[in-house]
């Protein structure tokens, strides 16, 4: 086997080339290479610059390292499809087809029996076959599909260079014998795949565990837990105790220290009222024995027999204090 190169890797393939008998696929062979052949030379890419292998109903472009993968690229998803409509139009129906591409990259060797072999090789050959982009060409009205491998999307793709619409391209995994294969498809991602969800996706909200037949619910270790006619723990069924209610300040108006003065009636508590005038001291009104005042004791705060209150030290209409 010889040394492996580097190659970008062009593959393309035709839906439902078994179902044709042989007069059509030997058409449909010459049509492909037509359009693979017109494409290249499109994109300025000489046939000196690249090597065939021939797959039956596929065809595999090998192209130089020199020659820039946006090249490739721009010629797949522009000057492909416009040469395979131009040959599907002058095409009987039973001679028109489809077309699944693939653009890689990567190493690949020559064995001693003439047959290009590698792993990278083997990896588009995958990303060819795929359910996914089969689906992809199945579900679209256009007459190519294009899927690219993980390093062109890297290397290129997402880089927005001329002539390639990365944001037009939507990251899948696609399902192979090897197991998933992460790849770049162009165009709407087919209803029968799944776009790969982004790295760090916040994980949607927990659902709801639902009783058994026993009225229990899972636990969150595993274990369980009492439903409305579980057996479990007083403290799991039990309801939660009402919250104790703020204390609250005893009735009426207390005005501690200054000088309140009232303009027109005012009638509290148990009728007692007052009609203007000017008040000094603490004037409580309602019911006595609110919350001591700083530094007092609440004997302190209790009113003597000789204390000043609305009710007997007040004159109403005069403003002043004294004996009723």
């Amino acid at each position: 086997m010889n040394d492996p190169v580097n190659r970008t890797m062009l593959l393309v393939d035709i839906e439902k080339f078994s179902d044709r008998d042989d007069v059509e696929q030997a058409f449909l062979r010459r049509m492909l290479y037509d359009v693979v052949d017109r494409t290249m030379e499109r994109a300025g890419i000489d046939e000196t610059l690249r090597l065939r292998a021939d797959q039956g109903d596929s065809v595999m472009e090998f192209i130089d390292p020199n020659v820039p993968v946006p090249q490739v690229l721009r010629s797949v998803i522009t000057e492909l499809p416009a040469q395979l409509k131009a040959v599907n139009r002058m095409a009987s129906s039973a001679a028109q087809m489809r077309l699944r591409t693939v653009v890689a990259s990567g190493f690949i060797a020559l064995d001693e029996r003439g047959i290009w072999v590698g792993s990278d090789l083997n990896h588009a050959c995958r990303l060819l076959d795929a359910d996914l982009l089969r689906a992809a060409l199945r579900e679209r009205p256009g007459d190519v599909a294009l899927c690219v491998s993980q390093s062109v999307h890297a290397g290129i793709v997402r880089h927005g260079h001329l002539g390639i619409p990365a944001e037009e391209f939507h990251e899948v995994t696609l399902a192979s014998k090897n197991g998933p294969l992460p790849a770049w498809l162009l165009g709407p991602v087919p209803a029968s795949g799944q776009a790969a969800a982004a790295p760090g996706a916040a994980a949607g909200p927990a659902p709801t565990p639902v009783p058994d037949a026993s009225g229990e619910r899972p636990g969150p270790a595993g274990g369980t837990e009492a439903g409305p006619s579980g057996g479990g723990p007083a403290s799991d069924s039990a309801p939660a105790p009402a919250p104790t209610p703020a204390a609250q300040p005893p009735a009426g108006i207390h005005f501690t220290g200054g000088a309140p003065a009232f303009g027109g009636s005012l009638v509290m508590g148990n009728q007692h009222g007052v009609s203007g005038g000017r008040v000094d001291g603490d004037v409580v009104m309602g019911s006595v024995g609110g919350p001591p005042r700083p530094g007092r004791t609440p004997d302190q705060d209790a009113p003597a027999p000789d204390t000043a209150t609305l009710d007997d030290r007040h004159t109403p209409g005069t403003g002043e204090t004294g004996p009723r």
